[in-house]
């Protein structure tokens, strides 16, 4: 008996041993990024166990290697880059259904969804995402009559890039019943003509009218969906995003993906809304942690405006190029302090969508109402997007404690219509990132992918120049307020992690966190400022395995 434990014991000695060996890995050669506390450092060498990091160094780390040896072969290696708001679902659809972002006329616009219809007879609806006007040459909304041209047989029903505007053909609009007698809701707007009939384009609230009649994706749909955003989110080096945004289905199948090992990007969820959702997520309170950190749920997504591009954003004073027209505001102060309160009093942080001043403003009081009833509970609330920021209201940021989460890329895709829209005056507050930073204010940023680009390169690029990708204006668009590329990078890494009160175990290589990390074709921080935007992920690295390889 005694000798049979003997070899039971030395055979688990060997299967540990072995189990050890496997779950070590010892990545040698790097040229590697990372911060520690304020300070930018650069490494050789990381060892990770068990997926997470046990030391990162020099190469003397390397001298006496544990597990598998991995070459970088002095390839620049940056911490895991994390998305501060992105859509996830929406990124999926966006791959199953009709792509229309950076289409530049009408016409080529017209042309993608009739050849997308055409090759998919078999589809009840024509859907998609993508479209917008200020690129166009006609720069105004589209019509139901333009779609009509095109498809007539089936509902067609588009939403503009921003989200908060969608066209529909007029078979869409009969099986929703639109007439001339059907109201602007709450926060939202039908375009009409001059006889008052709808014209085709339905903006926020308004688009209600039509989803509402939409099908519901199929469980298929889903799932399929979610694979297609996981494979382009690994692809672009995103090894966490914050979903702004979801309900109770979608954490579902959040949970089923990560209970069986596939999910390869980590996902900080907010619930959408504080209604039923809301209560049927939040019943057991926040979730700070699920499948070794894969997903969280301790955030509460709520939209107080619409966007500047469709003149939604809710102004305190008239758009300078549409007088009499302030955008919409989804609550008033009163309700939106309700949400506020709800969401803050079950213990959950609030991130807010805010891009006009006037929403903003509203915002921050309910933010500050909060902090009367409740004091400083440590949930780092967040205003999402800060576009249109009233000077006046910049400092409260600070006084209020609250993180600003922008999306660099929302600059230099607007900078061509934005300051049509607010004047020469407002502008001053307008993606104003330095502000923000030299007050103190932490910036997480983002992408709001499908809205933009998914891919972090381009955020990191507009954050580092605010050109576009051809280095136009050639000084930047109000460059005082461009980020270093310091600053940029802990803005896609640690300052965004802190967003998701993630800090201590993501957004830095540092022993102890998890070993989440991108290998890239450049130096990020050698490279001309014009090549950023074309930086290439050739791996990506979610806790120690390789989820992307070129």
């Amino acid at each position: 008996m005694k000798k049979l434990f003997t070899i039971i014991f030395v055979f688990a000695v060997i299967i540990s041993a072995c189990t050890d060996t496997n779950n070590s890995k010892t990545f040698i050669n790097a040229n590697g990024y990372t911060f520690s506390g304020d300070e930018l450092i650069s490494f050789e060498t990381i060892i990770v166990e068990n997926g997470k990091i046990v030391d990162v160094g020099g190469s003397e780390l390397s001298e006496n290697p544990s597990g598998e040896i991995i070459d970088l072969e002095g390839k620049t290696v940056l911490p895991g880059l994390v998305d501060a708001h992105g859509h996830v679902m929406g990124l999926g659809y966006q791959e199953l259904n009709v792509n229309l972002s950076g289409i530049e006329t009408l016409e080529a616009t017209l042309d993608t969804i009739k050849a997308y219809a055409e090759a998919n007879p078999e589809l009840e609806w024509i859907q998609g995402r993508g479209w917008n006007q200020t690129l166009w040459e006609e720069n105004e909304f589209p019509t139901a009559a333009d779609l009509d041209e095109i498809v007539n047989d089936r509902p067609v029903w588009l939403t503009r890039v921003d989200g908060h505007a969608a066209w529909a053909n007029t078979k869409a609009m009969e099986l929703a019943g639109i007439s001339r007698e059907t109201p602007d809701p709450q926060g939202g707007k039908v375009i009409r003509d001059r006889a008052g009939n709808a014209t085709g384009v339905f903006v926020d609230a308004a688009e209600n009218y039509i989803n509402e009649i939409v099908p519901e994706p199929t469980e298929v749909e889903k799932e399929l969906a979610l694979e297609k955003a996981l494979e382009q989110m690994a692809r672009m080096g995103l090894t966490s995003v914050h979903d702004a945004g979801m309900g109770v289905d979608t954490w579902n199948l959040y949970k089923d993906f990560a209970d069986a090992g596939k999910m390869t990007t980590r996902i900080y969820a907010m619930i959408g809304g504080t209604g039923p959702a809301f209560d049927e997520l939040s019943e057991n309170g926040p979730i700070n942690s699920y499948a070794n950190d894969r997903l969280a749920l301790r955030s509460v997504k709520i939209s107080a405006d619409g966007a500047l591009g469709s003149r939604g954003a809710a102004m305190k004073e008239p758009y300078s190029d549409d007088p009499g027209n302030r955008g919409l505001l989804f609550y008033d102060q009163e309700k939106l302090n309700e949400m506020v309160m709800k969401s803050v009093g079950a213990g959950y942080q609030t991130n807010i969508h805010a891009i006009g001043d006037r929403a903003n403003d509203v915002v921050l009081n309910a933010f500050e109402k909060a902090k009367e009833e409740y004091g400083d509970q440590g949930l780092r609330h967040r205003v999402e997007h800060a576009q249109i920021v009233s000077l006046e209201d910049i400092p409260r940021f600070k006084e209020l404690d609250l993180i600003a989460s922008m999306q660099a890329t929302h600059a230099t895709s607007d900078m061509n219509m934005a300051e049509d829209r607010v004047g020469p005056d407002r502008i001053e507050g307008s993606y104003a990132w330095q502000k923000f930073l030299d007050q103190g204010t932490i910036i997480a940023n983002g992408s709001d992918f499908p809205v933009e680009h998914s891919n972090p390169f381009y955020g990191l690029y507009s954050s580092v120049t605010r050109q576009d990708h051809e280095g136009n204006p050639p000084e930047g668009w109000y460059p005082e307020e461009a980020l270093s590329r310091e600053e940029a990078l802990r803005s896609f890494t640690i300052d965004a992690a802190y967003a998701a009160h993630q800090e201590a175990i993501l957004g830095t290589l540092e022993a102890g966190k998890w070993a989440d990390f991108v290998v890239i074709d450049r130096d990020f921080f050698e490279v001309p400022a014009i090549e950023i935007w074309q930086t290439k992920v050739l791996e990506t690295w979610v806790a120690g395995e390789k989820v992307y390889s070129e």
